[in-house]
């Protein structure tokens, strides 16, 4: 369509790139799986989340790009951005410990008679190793909670978040490597000779980023004038219906994982991807911005205040819930009822509200935890061999 010059209808266009950008994603979400095998555990999870997440890269930036020329665009980067960030923890999360709970009782039911059955599994539970990711998030968090005060994502923001992440990457890599499990068609590549199955992980990131590229444009065009011509809010289209598509992998990923009893690695996917999002996502915003004719200073209007304020608080209690490496029922109920309640409501104040809300649940959390966050502070300087 791209190369024929061919214009769909906006609901058209939002269907049929839409569904592109989806089954790009899987396409890179295989590759990475894949490419486990060859990097450490850490650093192979890092790069897998981002690398999964590039689709939702590609409509972001173009938002950001187009922001430069159009200001109007920038609120969409903005919405994009934080209803990415906020699907991902707020339903994520207590998705995996549902699928892990039911998982367990499936297998549980199953167990042969007269034998012990596996236990239930109330709680997820978390390597240690983790605690790098928690780390990032937790400044990353901190440095994102202070951006809408000053309305505002501008170059030093970039700057600060990206440095966040290259550290995440370089500390990442130290860790130890384990052999990743593999399912599906990322098991079927594992599987191919060393030879072949390099060619077929390059020849899936080279044909899905092409296919992400061609789609980006188009489906973030028409997500806004699919929007206008239903007469929805198209702040809240492009909010909540491309991170939907761009992030499907992830979820599906993640839930094939925690139905496996692998709580650990599917809680782990979306965290890496939450660090990747709330740090190289957000500080390549105003790098868009200006690659596209703007001053490199995304500009944040009344709700987009509002939208990422209430993303960094959300992100203050997801650390604060998993600082201990473990995710109640109360807890995940917890993020599940006030991501759902939120949805409900979207004026200023009551934005401001919920965040609150989420801002004094992070620190009653926290305040019962010292140990651990001092636990967390460490592994974020030392290797695992040292500290260990």
């Amino acid at each position: 369509m791209r190369v024929g010059g061919i214009h769909a209808e906006p609901l058209a266009a939002i269907l049929v790139n839409g569904s592109a950008v989806v089954a790009a994603a899987f396409l890179l979400a295989w590759a990475a799986e894949t490419a486990q095998q060859d990097i450490s555990g850490n650093l192979a999870m890092a790069l897998l989340a981002l690398i999964a997440v590039l689709p939702e890269y590609a409509i972001d930036l173009y938002f950001g790009y187009s922001a430069g020329h159009s200001p109007d665009a920038a609120r969409y980067a903005a919405a994009n951005m934080t209803g990415s960030n906020r699907l991902l923890l707020g339903l994520g999360w207590p998705f995996v410990l549902l699928l892990v709970f039911i998982g367990s009782r499936s297998r549980a039911r199953k167990s042969a008679p007269g034998a012990v059955a596996p236990p239930i599994v109330t709680e997820l539970l978390l390597d240690p190793s983790r605690r790098i990711e928690l780390a990032a998030l937790a400044v990353a968090s901190l440095w994102c909670l202070a951006i809408p005060f000053r309305h505002q994502i501008g170059l030093v923001d970039s700057a600060v978040l990206l440095a966040i992440f290259a550290a995440y990457l370089v500390r990442a890599s130290r860790e130890e490597h384990d052999e990743p499990e593999l399912i599906g068609v990322a098991q079927v590549l594992g599987d191919l000779p060393r030879p072949q199955r390099r060619a077929a992980i390059i020849c899936l990131f080279v044909f899905a980023a092409i296919a992400v590229v061609a789609a980006a444009q188009p489906f973030a065009d028409a997500l806004v004038s699919g929007g206008r011509a239903l007469g929805l809010d198209e702040f809240l289209l492009v909010q909540w219906l491309a991170p939907l598509a761009s992030e499907a992998p992830e979820f599906l990923v993640a839930a094939i994982l925690a139905l496996r009893g692998n709580g650990n690695a599917a809680i782990g996917a979306l965290l890496s991807s939450k660090v990747n999002q709330w740090t190289m996502l957000v500080g390549s915003l105003p790098l868009a911005h200006l690659a596209g004719g703007g001053t490199g200073s995304l500009p944040l209007d009344e709700r987009q205040f509002g939208e990422l304020l209430l993303t960094a608080t959300q992100a203050l209690l997801g650390f604060a819930v998993l600082c201990d490496l473990r995710l109640r029922v109360g807890e995940a109920l917890l993020l599940v009822s006030l991501f759902v309640s939120q949805l409900c409501f979207h004026q200023t104040n009551v934005r401001l509200g919920f965040s609150a809300a989420y801002l004094i649940a992070a620190l009653v959390i926290l305040a019962t935890k010292p140990r651990e966050l001092r636990d967390i502070a460490r592994a974020a300087v030392h290797t695992t061999t040292s500290s260990q």
